[in-house]
């Protein structure tokens, strides 16, 4: 209310003063009032003072006060009004294209006076300098200032080398020793021009006026100095004379090409700026010849020149060589060349835009090209990023393709925790590039600009928090020895064989579920921070899941049965389960439901809540018991001599002796049959390794009871017929035979499916 006040009384005082210079001037002035005006006093407004004013106020009328008053509110609400209306869309790029174009066209019609102009600045700075003879001067001593400083540069690079030289010992190094030389070689590099510069600065300063140091030191940082320290970032970087140093995918032709032409538009960048520069300082305006608008053109004519020349090396440099590229790589990687020439064309129109719009002084400082470096640059950091991931990045531990997989997922989540602080980096530079400051720039948006803040800040915490955990746990789980499913051999062996870890088994579903809850937890703040009322959705939310609840009560069922199973460590991913006759491997796990591959191929899906008992055969330890039907005539001894030099013999060899947990051996005799003694022996191994076991066991047994001189025993049907029948004819002869070899057949039937005798 206080701030109202005084705008009113502010506005009413200046419109006294107005009448009373009016009044003084002899202009007219209408009052609302029928009495008469008041007396005009001659007083200066710059001499008024709140006793004159006060005065003044004192002799009108309070009817002519009122109508001053509104008379001057209208007016400033008018002209508010006015200032205030916003442009149409097409008003605005009108506008902007009359930006645009006015600095194209004013160039094109300066051309003519383009030569004669530049002819004037050299002949002042030629008179400047004592004439043609002077210039000279200086260009000798310019000359001599270099070659000192380049020679002084280069005794303390060789004084550098002799002293410690960073040379590999072979060629063929690895990604450390080649990136040890390169660096090594670069801060040679850096350390020689540091030398070269403080040599220039101290005898340009000596021996030479402040006058010459004016086009001395533009000259040599822009044209010498800016671009040997590109030369060396670049030399860092291509190598373009030791392709086996070489940081990045491009062959040795691309590489060079790449390497001097980045010098030259470096070279041409600064000339922009150094010739604009010279003709200011002798006597030619800027916009005099817009000579700067010319050269600065050709320096983007020039990066769409070397991204379209090299559009096959640059795409090759950015696709990298990591194995592990996702499409989105690919992309990057096949865009980069014509995104490099977009970005040239549109740097080269905004600078346009903003000399037409008057703001030539955001240019001064070369923003525009440390917006363009920067934009240039980005997908090449991108591409050191993911080569920086895939060399520290330690290998894959597990094995199988759950851990192959968590293993590619770490490397995209190291690579997109890179890019989101390259991409954050980069807007910081460009915004202080440009003296903008993104916290003070939202901060002068009031509200809008504080929630704004507020939901970006959530969203990065949240991204950052989301990609924490799924490296943590991806990490965990490529270090597992997992194996997804069945190998062929599990599958030819009927049976599933020993399964992974548990924590191989848990962390996908964890995964998922943190994430899960990250994604909707931080949305939901995020939304919050926009000044959205999230009370309804969480009520929304807990009104569908209640309705869930009552609805689908057989998938909260699923969901809590899988839970106590997974606590109960009841089976893992790859193991050999039993569930109601329904046989297979543990494929795959999800919250509400489990699937069990056969050995014959077929998937079997069961909710959790459907399992009454399950049966695990690929937990810790497996005992196999085979039997052997021998002839009523062998030695039990001599057959448990036999299996003991087998278990003995199989304990010594690499391929089985990691397997047992006990050795193969005789269990004596077991049964009696119609055909012979059934002796068993057992042996206990590891889950999954029993049937390669045990098909060697029977090879081993074979071999050994051939030597032996021990003949399985094979089942025999003998017909024993009276005295009287040996006369009978062939015909029936046969017919007692098939009889007997049939009532032998059921005799075994009935066998089979009777129980076995005592414990197994």
């Amino acid at each position: 209310m206080r701030h109202i006040v005084s705008s009113i009384l502010l506005a009413l005082s200046l419109c006294v003063v107005a009448m009373t210079t009016a009044q003084a001037q002899g202009l007219p002035t209408t009052t609302t009032s029928s009495s008469s005006a008041p007396e005009a006093v001659e007083i200066n407004p710059e001499e008024m003072t709140t006793e004159a004013i006060n005065a003044m106020v004192a002799r009108m009328s309070d009817d002519e006060v009122r109508a001053v008053l509104l008379d001057r509110l209208d007016a400033v609400a008018a002209a508010q009004s006015e200032e205030a209306a916003p442009k149409s869309l097409v008003e605005r790029a009108t506008n902007l294209w009359h930006a645009f174009s006015q600095p194209l066209l004013g160039a094109v019609r300066k051309l003519p006076a383009l030569v004669p102009a530049q002819i004037t600045a050299f002949q002042n700075f030629a008179e400047t300098y004592g004439g043609f003879g002077g210039v000279l001067t200086l260009f000798g001593l310019t000359a001599l200032l270099l070659a000192v400083g380049l020679g002084v540069e280069y005794a303390v690079r060789t004084w550098l080398i002799k002293v410690r030289n960073p040379e590999p010992a072979e060629s063929g190094a690895t990604l450390r020793e080649s990136v040890t030389f390169l660096f090594k070689r670069f801060l040679r590099e850096i350390f020689g021009l540091v030398i070269f510069y403080i040599t220039i600065r101290t005898l340009g300063r000596t021996f030479l006026d402040a006058q010459a140091v004016t086009f001395v030191a533009p000259f040599i940082g822009y044209m010498i100095w800016m671009p040997r320290i590109a030369a060396a970032f670049s030399r860092f970087l291509m190598a373009p004379n030791r392709p086996d140093l070489r940081l990045v995918n491009v062959n040795d032709h691309w590489a060079s090409f790449i390497h001097r032409h980045i010098i030259g538009i470096v070279i041409l960048g600064g000339a922009t700026i150094f010739v604009v520069d010279f003709n200011v300082v002798n006597g030619v305006a800027a916009g005099e010849t817009r000579i700067g608008f010319w050269i600065d053109s050709m320096v983007y004519v020039y990066i769409a020149y070397v991204a379209w020349t090299a559009r096959e090396g640059l795409s090759e440099m950015m696709r990298g060589d990591d194995p592990d590229r996702t499409e989105f790589d690919e992309s990057v990687a096949r865009i980069y060349p014509y995104f490099a020439m977009g970005v040239a064309g549109a740097t080269w129109v905004l600078v346009s835009t903003l000399i037409g719009l008057g703001k030539v002084q955001l240019l001064l400082g070369g923003a525009h090209y440390t917006t363009m470096f920067w934009l240039l640059i980005a997908p090449v950091i991108d591409t050191g990023i993911r080569g920086l991931v895939r060399h520290v990045v330690p290998p894959m531990q597990g094995e199988g393709q759950v851990a192959h997989d968590a293993y590619i997922a770490t490397k995209r989540s190291y690579v997109r925790i890179g890019r989101v602080i390259a991409v954050g980096a980069v807007l910081v530079i460009i915004t202080r590039t440009w003296n903008v400051s993104l916290l003070s720039l939202l901060q002068e948006g009031a509200g809008i600009g504080d929630n704004l803040f507020s939901f970006a800040m959530t969203a990065i915490v949240g991204y950052v928090v989301y990609e924490g955990v799924s490296l943590y746990i991806n990490r965990r789980l490529a270090a597992e020895m997992t194996a997804l499913g069945m190998s062929q051999e599990d599958a030819d062996n009927e049976m599933g064989g020993g399964g992974g870890s548990r924590l191989s088994t848990v962390l996908p579903l964890a995964l998922v579920t943190a994430q899960g809850a990250i994604i909707v937890v931080f949305t939901l703040l995020a939304i919050g921070n926009l000044g959205v009322d999230i009370t309804p959705l969480l009520a929304g939310a807990g009104i569908a899941g209640l309705a869930i609840g009552f609805g689908a009560q057989k998938l909260v069922t699923d969901v809590v049965s899988g839970v106590f199973f997974l606590v109960d460590d009841a089976f893992r991913v790859g193991e050999y389960v039993e569930i109601e006759g329904t046989m297979g491997a543990v494929e795959k796990i999800s919250i509400r439901s489990m699937q069990l591959r056969h050995h014959r191929g077929p998937v079997h899906t069961i909710p959790y809540g459907e399992i009454p008992k399950l049966t695990n055969y690929s937990r810790d330890w497996v005992i196999m018991k085979l039997k052997f039907t021998v002839p009523f005539d062998t030695n039990p001894n001599q057959v448990k001599k036999i299996f003991k030099k087998i278990g003995q013999e199989m304990l010594q060899e690499e391929l089985y002796k990691d397997d047992f947990l006990q050795p193969f051996k005789s269990q004596g005799v077991f049964d009696f049959d119609d055909v012979g003694m059934i002796i068993r022996g057992k042996f206990m191994a590891k889950p999954g390794k029993q049937f390669m076991i045990r098909k060697e066991i029977y090879n081993r047994v074979k071999a050994e009871f051939n030597a032996a001189g021990i003949d399985f025993a094979r089942r025999e049907v003998r017909v024993a017929l009276p005295d009287g029948a040996k006369d009978l004819p062939e015909a029936e002869k046969t017919a007692l035979t098939a009889a007997a070899a049939a009532a032998a057949q059921q005799q075994e039937e009935q066998a089979a499916a009777a129980p076995a005798k005592g414990p197994d």
